[in-house]
């Protein structure tokens, strides 16, 4: 018998979790399936000797207008980016940051060769044009790649490869630029007004943060699901389940594979390497940008400079972030890793301790154009059955939030009808 006070959500990631809670807040009981440990997706942390390890290199943005109206970034206790980047090529390191936002380093990022001053001037001028318009605005514009969205911007080629290409290399996990020109504007929009983030707990605090709102039991680990039917799914074992509704939030190979059909979504993969040093190597709490056009490290960040709960006292955290994976040559890579880092930071390397490294093949949607036309596509892919994820909205936290949200919204409107239909056929007996 079908459980009708019951909707079944298949994937405790971000959009199962903002999906749960909607349905709370819309008086609709339901339970997520998760068939790892833990909640959280792609966005959990591990502890590894007194280190927080984030599973990829992740930051919060924290003008998302989700995690506004979801997280209580109080208890999160964030700490914050400085807004810019200190970006290396020729040898040396630049400091590139936001001037309006850190007047003290005005002078440096006005003479600093990591862009032109003619390309400083557009950069302003694009953070305005954003700032006046809507996330409707940017979401309703004509769609190119980001490559090409730059060059009809006027962007010259020397601020395109010594800021842009690294920047967004570690944004969209792709250096081609390809990412849809709505996703680039919808990022730049939101890195310009807000801040760049860290919660004191790893970015796996905002799932738990999330579960920790729903009533007990609602979230079960350890819950593969096999298969699936109109009301009902099959766990790893056997065991059934039923439900008036399910909602596939998990990612979108899992989604095919459950509805029976062809799996089309692409993705970019990453390789996170990450250090312990017994100092850190740069003072500021700040990205490092690969600007040289050659080697394997795209982006660096010292997590233990942004949030000390990172890393034991007396140590620092080193994250690297290589684009692509590579784990069937796992050692190869590291050893081209520190032997770019002894370049950069000098002696210091060798006293470095390699923690772990992950290596995440489907850490992120590709989402080049057309595919983000219409942006947000949480559906209804069957009769009581519906999807969400990142891979449906901009992929991101934001993505993830939004679509878990408007599908429990759509779920929320459809057991409405059902219920006033029913009540419609009880009055006209």
């Amino acid at each position: 018998m079908i459980d009708n006070r019951k909707v079944l959500i298949v994937g405790g990631g971000l959009a199962g979790l903002s999906c749960a809670l909607k349905l709370k807040e819309l008086g609709i009981s339901s339970q997520i399936l998760e068939a790892s440990d833990a909640v959280g997706g792609r966005a959990r942390t591990d502890e590894v000797d007194g280190f927080l390890l984030d599973r990829g290199f992740q930051v919060l943005l924290t003008r998302y207008p989700e995690t506004q109206r979801l997280l209580d970034y109080d208890d999160l206790n964030l700490d914050k980016f400085e807004p810019g980047a200190l970006v290396r090529f020729k040898g040396k390191f630049h400091l590139f940051v936001d001037p309006w936002r850190k007047p003290q380093y005005f002078f440096k990022t006005a003479f600093s060769p990591v862009a032109s001053f003619v390309d400083k001037i557009r950069i302003a001028r694009l953070k305005n044009r954003l700032y006046r318009n809507s996330l409707q605005q940017v979401y309703e514009r004509s769609e190119m790649t980001t490559l090409e969205f730059l060059q009809k911007e006027g962007f010259s080629s020397q601020t395109v490869e010594r800021f842009f290409r690294p920047f967004l290399g570690g944004v969209f996990l792709e250096r081609n630029l390809s990412t849809s020109s709505r996703k680039f504007e919808f990022v730049f929009k939101m890195f310009s007004e807000g801040h760049a983030a860290l919660p004191k707990g790893g970015m796996g605090s905002i799932a738990n943060q999330l579960a920790s709102r729903l009533p007990e039991g609602a979230v079960r680990t350890n819950a593969r699901v096999e298969s699936l039917a109109q009301n009902s799914v099959v766990l790893a074992g056997g065991e059934k389940q039923t439900a008036s509704k399910i909602i596939l939030a998990c990612d979108a190979a899992v989604a095919a594979k459950l509805l029976g059909k062809n799996y089309s979504t692409s993705w970019h993969g990453v390789t996170c390497l990450y250090f312990a040093a017994p100092k850190p190597p740069i003072d500021l709490p700040i990205l490092i940008l690969n600007g040289e056009g050659k080697g394997v490290i795209n982006n660096l960040c010292v997590p233990s400079q942004i949030s000390s709960n990172y890393a034991p006292a007396g140590q620092a955290l080193i994250s690297v972030t290589v684009l692509g994976t590579i784990e069937t040559q796992e050692d190869l890579i590291r050893n081209k890793v520190l032997d770019e880092l002894r370049v950069w930071f000098g002696s210091q390397v060798k006293h470095w301790k390699h923690l772990k490294s992950y290596h995440i093949p489907q850490a992120l949607p590709s989402q080049s154009p057309p595919t983000l036309s219409p942006i947000s596509k949480s559906t209804q892919v069957a009769k009581d059955i519906f999807c969400c994820g990142d891979y449906m909205d901009l992929a991101s936290i934001q993505g993830a939030l939004r679509s878990g949200r408007q599908v429990a919204e759509m779920v929320g409107d459809s057991i409405r009808k059902e219920v006033n239909d029913i009540n419609s056929g009880i009055s006209n007996v």
